[in-house]
């Protein structure tokens, strides 16, 4: 009975992580739109059909920031891939609650095709390709000419491909992929992230030679009256 409970408030836990689609009208799923839109801003020369989502550290908001970043496109009847590329750690299975037994690890193993190994969300437009068996290799993988050759293809079926990385002190894979993705987002989490950490973050980014779209501050405590600024005292 104690883990039906704990499973389900997993559940509860991971859906109320997908705020742009439970709650469209919500202060913070206008955030996740604002920042869909300086992204298609920074974009005027070159579009940018790739956009990996990374962090400092653990625990600052990545993963939710990818899964609502991806559903903002998606509601803009844009054809969008959620990808997990935290090959060690990954979570994006439980927020779309699904299983995790083929992923991107199928397809960059070529055990699995494309299309064979995403899934059709229950958001229109949205598919999500977990990250799939846990390698013990996954630097390996990411700089494959395996995930050359899938990010050719993803790009040639979605508008928009968006990964989840792991966070760039960790690990080299965020670096890897920076290298590959069109666009990164650093995400900081407020009063967690040191200024020391997000700077060596960004410094790690950009000498991957990743192009740096912009940094994200999450978890900022926002009272009312910050809105009365914008919208006027009702």
């Amino acid at each position: 009975m104690g883990l039906k409970k704990e499973n389900k408030k997993m559940t509860l836990d991971n859906r109320r992580k997908l705020v742009s689609a439970l709650d469209p009208k919500s202060p913070i799923t206008e955030q996740y739109r604002t920042i869909r839109t300086n992204i298609q801003f920074a974009s005027i020369d070159k579009e940018l059909n790739t956009i990996m989502v990374t962090s400092a550290g653990p625990g600052d908001g990545k993963s939710t920031t990818a899964a609502n970043l991806a559903v903002t496109f998606a509601q803009q009847g844009k054809k969008v891939l959620l990808v997990d590329a935290d090959l060690r750690k990954p979570t994006v299975h439980y927020t779309f609650n699904l299983t995790n037994t083929v992923g991107l690890t199928s397809v960059l193993t070529k055990q699995k095709e494309l299309e064979d190994a995403f899934v059709e969300s229950s958001i229109s437009s949205l598919s999500i390709l977990p990250s799939g068996p846990i390698p013990p290799n996954p630097a390996e993988l990411l700089s494959s000419v395996s995930m050359d050759t899938f990010l050719r293809h993803a790009t040639e079926q979605f508008e928009h491909v968006i990964f989840d990385t792991p966070p760039v002190l960790a690990v080299t894979d965020a670096q890897i992929l920076a290298n590959k993705c069109d666009g990164a987002v650093l995400v900081v989490s407020s009063g967690k992230t040191e200024i020391e950490e997000a700077t060596k973050a960004k410094e790690l980014l950009i000498a991957s030679q990743g192009k740096l779209l912009g940094a994200v501050l999450n978890n900022k405590k926002i009272t009312e009256s910050d809105y009365y600024y914008y919208y006027g005292k009702k």
